[in-house]
């Protein structure tokens, strides 16, 4: 279902005055967006496309309403993509939301992934909060153009994390115990008991030398504490030997920096290969995958550019 809004124009009624468009962003042009709509996804809901076709009345741009249905999605990112607006909003999944950016790339239009998911990881980096009205109302205000970076590994894009290996296995665990299917959880957390701490997988940062390790997690120069500048991916690779280290771990990464721990090894990396003796699990930005045994990670310094708000100027000091 696609609905175009056009900007409001003058009423014909004399004594009722039309409302004053709420101003768009100095930054960038905005003509006209385009915002995909997934009513079933997440925490977006039915009412969703109504909300945001009213939201949209208040700016002085053209705005296209898609509602995303089954198995028309990825057909409908491209209609959406080919139609040039000159902003692509996602109010969906993490998943539809990093299949859209990773189609849009470097050289299409901006694209703003709202906080529509379950995990929500790209759009809590790049807005900073859960709520899609403030996110979109935020990034139409006072968005500007900004690079980001990223990682591919099998023709998957992820932009925030990428977690591979025995520890990715609670993945599924968690997807199921949020949709209320506990037997499925109990299920899925047992199978990923008996594996956590026997699927070495041997990884090879940038033609080094292989070393075997528990897990790897792979960061976004967005999210990394460690870069400050789009160089690699911040490889972290995890030796656990036994629970009561993954306990010691998991209260490292509460109370300090986990890299500081001594099962932890980070470097920056802009080629990574991972290698398995069965298929390797992993989550990419949220979202649970299974790869092959034998795969290569490639890091991505411009995937895609995103209408990100401007943070507040700082204040002169007196």
């Amino acid at each position: 279902m696609t609905d175009t809004i056009l900007p409001d124009v003058e009423t014909s009624t004399p004594d009722i005055a039309p409302s004053e468009p709420r101003a768009l962003t100095p930054h960038v042009e905005i003509r006209r967006v385009v915002v995909l709509v997934n009513p079933l996804s997440g925490s977006v809901g039915p009412r969703a496309a109504d909300e945001v076709r009213q939201i949209m009345t208040d700016y002085p741009c053209e705005a296209e309403v898609v509602e995303l249905v089954g198995d028309t999605m990825d057909a409908q990112i491209d209609e959406a993509l080919a139609s040039e607006p000159d902003v692509l909003f996602v109010l969906a999944g993490d998943g539809t939301a990093r299949a859209a950016a990773s189609k849009a790339g470097p050289k299409g239009p901006l694209v703003s992934p709202l906080p529509g998911g379950t995990m929500n990881m790209l759009p809590k980096a790049l807005y900073g909060t859960t709520d899609w009205k403030a996110a979109l109302r935020d990034a139409l205000e006072n968005g500007s153009a900004q690079c980001v970076s990223g990682g591919v590994v099998e023709g998957q894009a992820f932009y925030c994390a990428g977690i591979f290996g025995s520890p990715a296995l609670w993945a599924p665990a968690r997807e199921a115990m949020r949709t209320g299917k506990l037997s499925l959880a109990w299920t899925y957390g047992r199978r990923a008991l008996r594996r956590a701490f026997s699927g070495k997988i041997r990884v090879e940062l940038d033609l080094g030398k292989p070393r075997r390790s528990e897990a790897l997690v792979l960061i976004s120069p967005m999210i990394s504490r460690a870069l400050q500048e789009p160089v690699g991916l911040e490889a972290a690779a995890m030796n656990l030997s036994d629970m009561s280290e993954a306990f010691r771990l998991a209260a490292n990464a509460v109370f300090s920096d986990w890299r500081q721990d001594p099962s932890v090894v980070t470097k920056p990396a802009r080629l990574i290969r991972i290698r398995g003796r069965s298929r390797i699990p992993a989550v990419l930005d949220g979202e649970p995958v299974l790869l092959p045994n034998d795969v290569t990670v490639a890091f991505r310094a411009k995937a895609f550019q995103a209408l990100v708000p401007e943070p507040p100027a700082a204040e002169d000091s007196v």
